[in-house]
């Protein structure tokens, strides 16, 4: 089995939730990457003092201002990685931002469902645009042959909720703009696969199944962020170009459009 062992990763949303897990468990890891940007909205604000705390304890945590609403806050994260990076390319960037709000047919609403697609579509597609050049310096410098999580990937945080197939938990929750906005974000990761592709740069999309968080809920959830992690993690480890383009879950296991 393959070993996730990248040089750089870059996790958006980090402050809790999934995002801390990520950066927890990369850090933890017996060969740790050498830079993790850690980023998030505030990242001197109370919701940020888990990530902060994590920082204090490892080098290897660099925490960035990133709102991916904002594409004049994503131009300046990319100016401060490029600047630790020291001539270097992001190998790893897991777009893991995101929100999403209870609605039904009847009651969703034109301005959540704008908001939910700044925010779950729009700046992922931003973050990739920005950050390009960077994936594509450590594609073309790597010495690995074809593609990989530790040679240049991205990486869409998507949900089973966006599967147009299967409609995950219709029954819990309609949340209209939510699932709509993931299966447009599916619809981007393929783009990028067919676009990247002559880059040597892997895209997928990921389901990390349905998480124990303040998003997901924490009362019925089957799956903590410690689990999920661990297996999404080992999942990213393994994945080449035969994976590129397609929507997976955190077991690594293809989840249907």
């Amino acid at each position: 089995m393959e070993q996730l062992n990248p040089h750089s990763v870059l996790v958006t949303g980090s402050n809790r939730g999934l995002g801390l897990e990520f950066i927890r468990q990369l850090v933890e890891k017996i060969n740790p990457p050498k830079w993790i940007f850690a980023t998030c909205r505030d990242p001197a604000g109370p919701r940020a003092q888990d990530l902060r705390n994590l920082a204090a304890e490892h080098p290897q945590i660099v925490i960035i201002t990133l709102d991916t609403d904002d594409p004049s806050s994503i131009k300046a994260a990319a100016a401060k990685a490029t600047e630790c990076l020291k001539g270097a390319g992001l190998n790893l960037l897991i777009n893991n931002a995101g929100i999403v709000n209870r609605s039904t047919l009847e009651t969703e609403t034109p301005e959540n469902m704008v908001a939910t697609y700044r925010t779950n579509l729009i700046g992922p597609m931003i973050v990739v645009q920005v950050f390009l050049p960077l994936l594509r310096k450590a594609a073309q410098e790597s010495p690995l042959e074809g593609m990989s999580c530790n040679k240049a990937a991205i990486v869409n945080i998507s949900s089973e909720a966006g599967s147009i197939t299967n409609v995950f938990e219709w029954q819990r929750t309609q949340s209209i703009a939510y699932r709509c906005s993931k299966s447009a974000l599916n619809m981007l990761s393929k783009c990028q696969s067919l676009h990247l592709a002559k880059h040597e740069i892997l895209c997928v999309a990921l389901h990390p199944g349905w998480v124990a968080t303040d998003m997901g809920g924490k009362e019925k959830a089957p799956l903590t962020a410690e689990q999920s992690l661990c297996g999404i993690l080992n999942t990213l480890g393994c994945l080449s170009e035969k994976n590129t383009g397609t929507f997976l879950n955190w077991e690594g296991n293809l989840v249907p459009w």
